[in-house]
């Protein structure tokens, strides 16, 4: 249903008043289908404090709640799946408050202009009700705006956690945050915060790497989303941080498994991405499916309430995970009891998605039986009213259509294949095949070679996505054919047919093809499949020195296959921008990206991460560049006396404080049995430390390792980090081993 205002009849999210003038009249003349409210007392615009922008955030949360009926208030704890939305009314008859589109979930023609459509006219009868509040639209633009056909796909987290570079991931969350508030959508369930620690979990892309420290960092997506203050300037979108908490540490990688772990270690490997969301103000959080020790998150009180929302002092809403509340009892379709329990232990918001009128009726009756009390009601509205109001949604409800040209711009494109080069580790490169001289006689392969919808993955235009041509953008064939001084030397077969000893190099881009949560699990096998077992044995047959660009989500089982390779290229799921890998291949630009997740030897040897002793084939933060040595940041010379060494690195900083990483690595020649690691702290202070045991003495500070990390083999890593008031200094930290 398209209702029959234009788009220039209310306004876009840049006029600041005539949005709270409508919404007054709405309020003066009952424009609604549903059930009637107070009337608001005084009727002039200028006398409702809610629709004064002038006034603080928190006094028109609290004029707003006074106004509110129990259906008000319920609505807003509501969100709706867009297709669930039959008729459309409903959306005011219900005065639900939130909608989302699913990972399936599109509009028709798939484009940025019909997306803002579709938008402003829900968001127009949204404002019809009495209040006039208007609705807050979710969707997972993951790795760009990725339900969108025609924008940019940026490389998904794993590959964004091999540039080290939280500023260049900032910087994409303003990209992002600009393509989606060009089509009106003011909500993005991103970033995944989670800490993958089983590379069989199908979500290992969506995470940036295994160790704490490094999607900690990483949460420099928030700022560039959200901005430094939420809703500050028009392309402002409220961010996500998920799943929370424990989803990337299940036993066996299980998919919404159980992740079983002491209190400690939850704390130490898994927290700390979200106490960084939550200083730099994210607005809302997002529970995971899976469960700590056999209870599920979405029914943790001690979790959600006491130690997100306590201890971490998160003031943004809590939202549940697609249809996750309703599954707590372990069975499809909601209960009274699950409802409760979820809201009880810290759910603001419930994705319903679909059967939102049963959802009601229940949330309804267990705040009238009592068993939800008003107070929890109102500490949850007054939760996701405040990011309403701060987005400036009350003022500008509509789609500011001066970003819908940014959905796939230049700069945008030019941006992702920026991130694609840094995220390219190069593993392998014996007898210095890469870099290709671009006058070179190339035969390229590979099922992923010209397949944007290969090298762009899952969540890619539908939730699992799918192979072919889902998308515009360059694929790695049509970048290497960019990159060369005479395209007509490049010779492209799927299959490796045709190739003969006349060719200088061959270059084979395989891997896995699209997935996603569930389906994305693999328990068994993580090897090749057999089309690409048999394309790099034509192409080993026939004698050329062949280079693999490995297209996939996770690390993948190919040690029997690694000899055959003169070079191997980890190019992970590098999105719409293939001209980025071409960039590597070619020497534009050296490969600079370091391994955010341990290599595994076999699949049989997976859980396999830094420092808990065993021997990856490739360790965490491995990475080549052209002149043959590990880049950057080699370690310092060995200490011939501590037996081991410590690198500081400043990983970020603002006004009064900083993060930083201590890497710390065996220089001995015989393995660690523990670690100690000690330095001048400045006058600083320490607020948070991960991955060891800290003590402060005389203004030092003492680190010593924890019962997982203490051993060491000989050139092994090991790494903590930790979040401290004050400035960083120069501190140069000293090592000792036993």
């Amino acid at each position: 249903m398209r209702l029959s205002p234009s788009p220039s009849s209310l306004p876009s999210r840049r006029p600041a008043l005539l949005a709270a003038l409508c919404a007054a009249v709405l309020a003066v003349t009952g424009l609604t289908g549903a059930a009637p409210t107070p009337e608001p007392a005084a009727a002039s615009a200028a006398a409702l404090p809610y629709q004064d922008p002038s006034l603080p955030v928190p006094q028109r949360v609290a004029d707003l709640l006074g106004r509110m009926t129990l259906d008000d208030k319920l609505g807003q704890m509501t969100q709706v799946e867009k297709e669930a939305l039959v008729p459309q009314s409903d959306l005011a008859t219900h005065r639900i408050g939130s909608v989302l589109s699913g990972g399936d979930s599109t509009v028709s023609p798939n484009n940025a202009q019909t997306w803002a459509d579709t938008y402003d006219s829900l968001q127009r009868t949204a404002l019809t009700t009495p209040l006039g509040i208007p609705m807050i639209y979710g969707i997972d633009a993951v790795h760009g705006h990725n339900a969108v056909r025609g924008a940019t796909i940026f490389p998904h987290n794993i590959g964004l956690g091999a540039t080290r570079d939280p500023d260049l991931v900032r910087r994409i969350g303003r990209a992002v945050a600009e393509e989606v508030a060009g089509t009106g959508i003011d909500w993005s369930f991103a970033p995944c915060l989670c800490v993958v620690r089983n590379d069989r979990w199908g979500r290992t892309y969506e995470s940036f790497g295994e160790k704490p420290e490094l999607p900690t960092a990483m949460t420099s997506f928030i700022t560039g989303m959200q901005g430094q203050t939420l809703g500050a300037d028009p392309a402002s979108v409220l961010a996500t941080a998920k799943h929370y908490l424990g989803d990337g540490g299940t036993t066996g990688g299980v998919d919404q498994g159980n992740t079983e772990l002491s209190e400690a270690e939850l704390r130490a490997v898994h927290l700390p991405p979200f106490q960084e969301a939550v200083r730099r103000g994210v607005g809302s959080v997002m529970l995971s499916y899976s469960s700590w020790n056999g209870v599920r998150s979405h029914g943790h009180k001690y979790l959600v309430t006491d130690v997100l929302k306590g201890e971490l002092g998160f003031t943004g809403f809590v939202v549940s995970d697609w249809a996750a509340v309703d599954q707590l009892d372990g069975q499809s379709g909601f209960t009274g009891a699950e409802i409760t329990t979820a809201v009880n232990a810290g759910v603001d918001m419930v994705m319903v998605p679909h059967d939102y009128t049963r959802f009601l009726s229940l949330l309804r009756g267990e705040v009238n039986a009592g068993r939800i009390t008003m107070a929890r009601i109102d500490d949850a509205n007054r939760r996701i009213l405040t990011k309403k109001f701060e987005l400036g949604l009350f003022e500008r409800p509509l789609t500011d259509r001066s970003y819908t040209s940014t959905v796939g711009s230049a700069a945008h494109r030019a941006l992702g294949r920026e991130a694609v080069r840094e995220s390219q580790v190069l593993l392998k490169n014996d007898g210095d095949l890469l870099p290709l001289s671009k006058s070179a006689k190339v035969f390229v392969a590979g099922k992923s070679a010209d397949d944007i919808g290969n090298q762009s993955g899952g969540w890619t235009l539908g939730w699992q996505g799918r192979s072919g041509d889902v998308t515009e953008g360059t694929t790695v064939l049509e970048g290497i054919r960019g990159a060369v001084t005479d395209p007509s030397r490049v010779t492209y077969d799927r299959y490796g047919n045709g190739i003969d000893g006349s060719y200088t190099a061959a270059v084979a881009v395989v891997g896995e093809t699209p997935y996603a949560e569930m389906r994305g699990d693999r328990p068994g096998a993580m090897g090749l499949d057999q089309e690409d077992l048999q394309t790099l044995a034509r192409l080993k047959a026939s004698g050329v020195p062949v280079a693999v660009v490995l297209v996939s989500g996770r690390p993948l089982d190919i040690a029997a296959q690694l000899p055959d390779w003169r070079a191997l290229l980890a190019a992970w799921l590098p999105g719409t921008e293939g001209g980025g890998v071409a960039d590597v291949l070619f020497g534009d630009h050296a490969p600079t990206g370091k391994l955010p997740v341990s290599w595994m030897r076999s699949a049989s040897q997976q859980p396999v991460n830094d420092g808990d002793g065993k021997s990856p084939l490739f360790p965490y933060g491995h990475g080549l560049t052209y002149d043959g040595t590990t880049d950057p940041d080699p370690d310092p010379d060995p200490d011939p006396v501590s037996g081991c060494t410590a690198d500081f690195r400043l990983v970020n900083s603002w006004p009064g404080g900083h993060q930083a990483e201590i890497t710390v690595k065996n220089t001995g020649t015989a393995p660690t049995s523990g670690w100690t690691v000690d330095w001048d702290l400045g006058g600083a202070t320490v607020t948070s430390l991960w991955n060891g045991t800290l003590t402060v003495a005389g203004g030092r500070a003492t680190v010593r390792n924890t019962s997982s990390n203490g051993a060491l083999a000989p050139g092994a890593t090991t790494s903590f980090g930790y979040t401290a008031n004050g400035s960083a200094g120069s501190p140069a930290p000293r090592c000792t081993t036993g």
